[in-house]
């Protein structure tokens, strides 16, 4: 960075850290025993749809990869696009086995990634689910490296449950790079898994 940027306020951008989603498993135990919040074994990865061969190949690499063990009783991903045009993939482990889950999400960013796709992930969420069916996702930020908590409000209107997330927020903050910056906590309303 130059003193250029300084001076114009640009500050270089946080390169993705993948590894930080090995953290969630973890970070899971610590959510289920302060907020009892339990992993639903539901996850999904968000990235703007490319068109061209490489991207149809490395989106049926992804395929082929998450879906090794339907023949053994497992579930195939999905894709689904959003009123947004983005792209979902949504991946199914065990509720159980957080960690397949996380795998799973790691596999298919890495492969985003390495193909050259970085710049269109956006983000990855693990869901989570509460006493009387209350939502919650953790979500986490491609470009940023960070997680934020996103907690639909009970009533089904596109409002938030604040609160929540921010409890959330207190209690993961020695688990996970939390995002500083609430405006960055976007709603990923919709979002396939939550």
């Amino acid at each position: 960075m130059g003193l250029l940027d300084t001076i114009l306020g640009r500050s270089k951008p946080v390169r993705p850290d993948l590894d930080q989603l090995f953290a969630v498993p973890s970070a899971a135990l610590t959510l289920q025993a302060a907020t009892g919040f339990a992993p639903t074994g539901l996850g999904s990865v968000c990235f703007a749809g490319v068109e061209g061969g490489t991207f149809a190949r490395i989106q049926q690499d992804v395929r082929e990869l998450l879906d090794a063990d339907t023949g053994r009783g497992g579930i195939p991903v999905e894709f689904s696009r959003d009123s947004y045009g983005y792209t979902w993939l949504l991946a199914r482990q065990p509720a159980e086995d957080v960690a397949a889950l996380v795998n799973d999400l790691h596999a298919v960013n890495t492969l985003l990634q390495d193909g050259g796709f970085g710049p269109q992930l956006l983000c990855s969420l693990i869901a989570f689910r509460g006493a009387e069916g209350r939502s919650l996702a953790l979500v986490y930020l491609y470009k940023r490296g960070t997680f934020y908590p996103f907690a639909p409000a009970p009533d089904g209107s596109e409002k938030r449950d604040n609160p929540l997330e921010l409890q959330v927020r207190a209690a993961l903050g020695d688990d996970l790079r939390v995002e500083k910056a609430l405006g960055r906590w976007f709603p990923v309303w919709g979002a396939p898994g939550l």
